[in-house]
């Protein structure tokens, strides 16, 4: 094991033999640039310790090292300490921005002036840095809680968006990482501060953790509510609730986590996702933590006023809300698409005559028989038709399906009426549905004493 207390000076040592090296290497004439003239002059875009030379300084450049990846720059006359041969000094090659000229150089270092003296502490662990100033762009790196980066300029982006769908409050910056890493990160979760000179060290541990591959594919994935999938394995979409986009939003990007859950919505402020045991996270400065219980499934804890604690089940679905709505729209439209071909008029001796239209609406008139037990004195004969009822399994080998026609009112909402319905060759039978016998938009048993309207096909 290797010994501790020898470690640091076998470090100098090399650093030394390799600045000597480096030199020799100058004096010998076999060079990456001139020793004697300039490569070009260079804005410093992150601030040195041994000397000290504050950020957003100009300094001639008179040699790249690629062996080594270092500049050997002049330092300034105001920067400079000990013997007065000790004018020059190494800079790694993502600490400066060159350029040919020193007019040039000075044009940049008067842009960069704004945030010459900017950097910024990383208040949440797991902070990306995107290589375009967008939420959705490819990440380049992530940053650690309490690490330290630099500010180079402030970009025009796409606003973040917080888990209640708000734009969050801050600005987009291209940033500067320690290790020359170049990208956009969003400020919300930053803390700026200026800095002119001393160390310049990370506030918390930034040892990088080990990789988390079972973290990161729960934050790369759509959570949503369990009975989400119930309703796609039953064949039974409730547009209405999966068009409410319910879900479980890990936050990581913005550190604010959101439980969007039918009577809950919850949201949390949290600093970093830490692993509690397999396949298990908490979410530090908040009482919420979740366990990935299958590929498929993750399971939710929070902590009520009362100390209660409540668990959701969250699930990952085959195909987005929005296919899977687009889907089941899709499905209704050729039910009523059946029911206008195979009219689209119809008439009935006793309940008047049915015409359906192409856009999904209708026409009834003459029902005087169903007011008001079944239709409202107030309704006009006319609305839209809903597909979206769904028949329970005991009714599926009588019915063909049941629909919905929502009657327009006079000067305010009409009637909403519910029907079992079966087709033939000759026309549609009809069979009302008490608002009772319908629930979660299934049908689920027949009326008592049922009112059946047998309506034939007409030719106009």
């Amino acid at each position: 094991m290797e010994n501790k207390e020898t470690k640091a000076p076998v470090t100098q040592a090399k650093a030394v033999l390799r600045r000597v090296l480096l030199w020799a290497v100058c004096g010998s004439g076999v060079l990456f640039g001139s020793c004697t003239g300039h490569l070009g002059w260079g804005v410093l875009l992150w601030s040195t310790e041994d000397p000290v030379v504050p950020s957003g300084t100009i300094l001639p450049v008179y040699i790249k090292s690629n062996l080594n990846q270092v500049w050997v720059a002049g330092i300034p006359n105001e920067y400079r300490t000990g013997e007065k041969g000790n004018n020059k000094f190494e800079i790694p090659l993502w600490q400066l921005e060159m350029r040919r000229t020193k007019s040039a150089a000075r044009k940049y270092a008067a842009a960069f002036s704004e945030y010459a003296k900017t950097y910024a502490e990383i208040l949440q662990d797991g902070l990306p840095i995107r290589d375009a100033p967008d939420n959705n762009a490819r990440r380049v790196y992530r940053l650690k809680l309490g690490q330290i980066i630099k500010i180079l300029s402030r970009e025009e982006g796409i606003p973040a968006i917080s888990t209640t769908g708000e734009p969050l409050p801050g600005d987009w910056f291209r940033v500067l990482t320690e290790d020359g890493t170049v990208g956009y990160c969003f400020s919300y979760r930053l803390k700026l501060f200026e800095h002119t000179e001393g160390v310049l060290a990370a506030k918390a541990d930034t040892t990088e953790d080990a990789p988390d591959p079972e973290l990161e594919y729960v934050l790369s994935k759509t959570w949503s509510p369990e009975f989400y999938l119930a309703m796609i394995l039953e064949k039974k979409i409730n547009v209405e609730e999966f068009a409410k986009q319910w879900q479980f939003l890990p936050g990581h990007e913005t550190g604010i986590a959101r439980i969007y859950h039918p009577n809950v919505d919850k949201i949390f402020s949290y600093s970093g996702i830490r692993r509690t045991g397999n396949r298990a996270w908490r979410f530090e400065g908040a009482s919420l933590q979740m366990s990935l219980q299958t590929d498929t499934t993750l399971a939710v804890q929070y902590t009520e006023n009362k100390g209660a604690l409540q668990t959701l089940l969250f699930v990952t679905l085959s195909s987005t809300v929005t296919d899977i709505i687009t889907q089941e729209l899709g499905r209704r439209e050729a039910l009523f698409e059946i029911l206008y071909i195979q009219g689209p008029n119809y008439t009935s001796t006793n309940y008047g005559s049915l015409s359906f239209g192409a856009e999904g609406t209708f026409t009834w008139s003459n029902y005087d028989f169903l007011i008001p037990q079944v239709i409202s004195p107030a309704s006009l004969g006319n609305g839209t038709v809903d597909m979206g009822l769904f028949l329970d399994v005991s009714l599926t080998s009588r019915y063909d399906g049941a629909l919905a026609f929502h009657f327009n009112g006079i000067g305010s909402p009409g009637t909403v009426v519910n029907f079992l319905y079966t087709l033939d060759a000759q026309g549609i039978r009809l069979e009302y549905v008490p608002p009772g016998n319908v629930e979660e938009s299934t049908v689920t048993h027949r009326a008592a004493s049922p009112i059946i309207i047998y309506f034939m096909k007409t030719e106009s």
